[in-house]
């Protein structure tokens, strides 16, 4: 059963769905944001901009919040960007 967590509020969600795990969530996550056509500002967003939205703990894993160099297991992780 795949329970899907709650959206905070006055977030943005993006669903990634890995073939297999991964041992960093900021590559994964800024390729994910581009590819993405719901969010004009997030699908533009520099590397250096995401690396400051994990700095100031605005991603959040199952509303947990996520460093740049998470681990991502294989299969869907729910991740919410704060303020957009």
């Amino acid at each position: 059963m795949n329970h899907i967590p709650e959206q905070p509020k006055n977030t943005y969600r993006i669903t990634l769905d890995l073939a297999y795990g991964e041992s960093r969530m900021d590559n994964i996550l800024l390729n994910a944001l581009r590819d993405q056509n719901e969010n004009e500002t997030l699908k533009m967003i520099s590397r250096s901009q995401l690396k400051d939205l994990f700095a100031k703990k605005k991603i959040l894993i199952k509303g947990q919040r996520a460093k740049s160099s998470s681990a991502l297991a294989k299969g869907i992780t729910y991740v919410d960007i704060i303020g957009f």
